[in-house]
């Protein structure tokens, strides 16, 4: 199977390393549709309008921080994995001279040696290996030289409006930024001839929702900081299988997710509210948690938050609340106890599907070359196909 090929079963490796680094609020859920909100010195981004009576709505914004252990370097060497090209040689026999690849198994296969297992060995530790395995056969074993060759073990994936999109390798200390330079840097107009194909502003890459995923976990970047205003502090150390996403800033659409029937894109029009957001995803499930309905606005980073019930809403007690375009509306199955729990499983799961949704368009393009990646045994990911749309009674 070509590397390339190996795309069709590869896919989000990327969902990568979490954190709990909102901000806490002390008091359980059932404070959301009494208290007021918590004072924060930021002002919101946008402002959800609030029905007449302020019970039923809550608006705060959450800010959360980069654990200092993202900005150190990492210490460790690489380590082979399946895929990866390695030059093995005996010195003083240029004849032996090959290049051999870790097989699925993680063994390479060189010469008379039976398979050695490689995986997870640095270069040293896989020279050393082949050098006592041909001491088996040898009265005097040979030097071996090994080197590396080419990298398929350990990638990241760069998607969005970027100028070179893909699935790149990583072999040692990578920052973000050293990462988004790999694929170009972010899309703007001098990318396009046409700028009114453009259709927007001056950058195509919508900062405030950009994101680094790691483990499934979202990482609290802020990119805005970062690409904007030159924040080393945001400039994390990425890892293998890291996903980074940069979406366009011209997206008209609104995310509904959680206990819905269909999870989905709505598609965004003036004056829509969370009802109407919810009607676009063929409405919520009868167990869902009506009282906790969340909208999330802003930055991915320090968010604005509103919680409403909307029970009361579709009782003719209160007014709707407006949504706007790229707003996530959440509808959750039960009562959550802490504000900064919530906010992680939405963040969370925003980004997971964001991520398979990206990844599945990749691995469906057309393969022209190029390198893929693989999906290891047990790695638990798995790639569904969209529901078909229930029917309309």
């Amino acid at each position: 199977m070509s590397a390339r090929g190996a795309m069709g079963m590869a896919l989000l490796l990327a969902l990568c390393g979490g954190c709990n680094n909102y901000l806490p609020l002390e008091k359980p859920a059932d404070w959301l549709p009494q208290a007021s909100p918590r004072p924060t010195t930021e002002k919101p981004t946008g402002s959800l309008a609030p029905p007449p009576t302020a019970g039923p709505v809550e608006s705060i914004i959450i800010t959360n921080k980069l654990d200092p252990a993202l900005l150190q370097a990492p210490t460790n060497f690489f380590t082979l994995g399946p895929g990866d090209r390695v030059d093995i040689q005996l010195l003083g026999d240029p004849a032996s001279k090959a290049t051999t690849m870790v097989a699925p198994d993680g063994k390479l296969y060189y010469d008379l040696l039976p398979g050695i297992d490689v995986w997870g060995l640095t270069l040293s530790q896989a020279r050393g290996l082949i050098q006592h395995e041909y001491a088996r056969y040898m009265r005097s074993p040979p030097q071996v030289s090994i080197a590396l060759r080419e990298v398929a073990s350990k990638r990241i994936w760069i998607l969005g409006r970027v100028q070179a999109p893909g699935i790149y390798p990583i072999t040692g200390a990578m920052t973000l930024l050293e990462a988004i330079s790999l694929a170009g840097g972010p899309l703007s107009l001098t990318s396009y001839q046409d700028q009114d194909a453009a259709g927007i502003g001056e950058e195509l890459a919508d900062l405030q929702r950009s994101f680094v995923v790691r483990n499934g976990h979202l990482l609290p970047v802020d990119f805005q900081k970062l690409m904007t205003d030159g924040d080393a502090s945001q400039n994390i150390y990425l890892q293998p299988d890291d996903f980074i996403y940069m979406p366009t800033a011209a997206a008209r659409d609104v995310y509904v997710l959680g206990a819905v029937t269909q999870p989905r894109l709505v598609p965004y029009h003036s004056g829509m509210t969370v009802a109407g957001a919810l009607a676009g995803a063929y409405g919520a499930l009868p167990e869902a948690y009506l009282t906790h309905v969340t909208v999330l606005r802003g930055s991915l980073s320090h968010p604005q938050v509103t919680i409403l019930n909307l029970k009361q809403t579709l009782r003719g007690q209160t007014n709707d609340v407006a949504v706007h375009p790229g707003d996530i509306v959440y509808v959750p199955l039960s009562p959550y106890r802490y504000i900064n729990r919530y906010i992680d499983v939405i963040l969370n799961t925003f980004v997971s599907s964001v991520a398979i949704n990206e990844g599945t368009r990749l691995v469906g393009q057309p393969q022209t070359g190029g390198a893929g990646v693989f999906i290891p045994l047990g790695s638990g990911i798995q790639v569904i196909p969209p529901a078909s749309v229930p029917p309309i009674h």
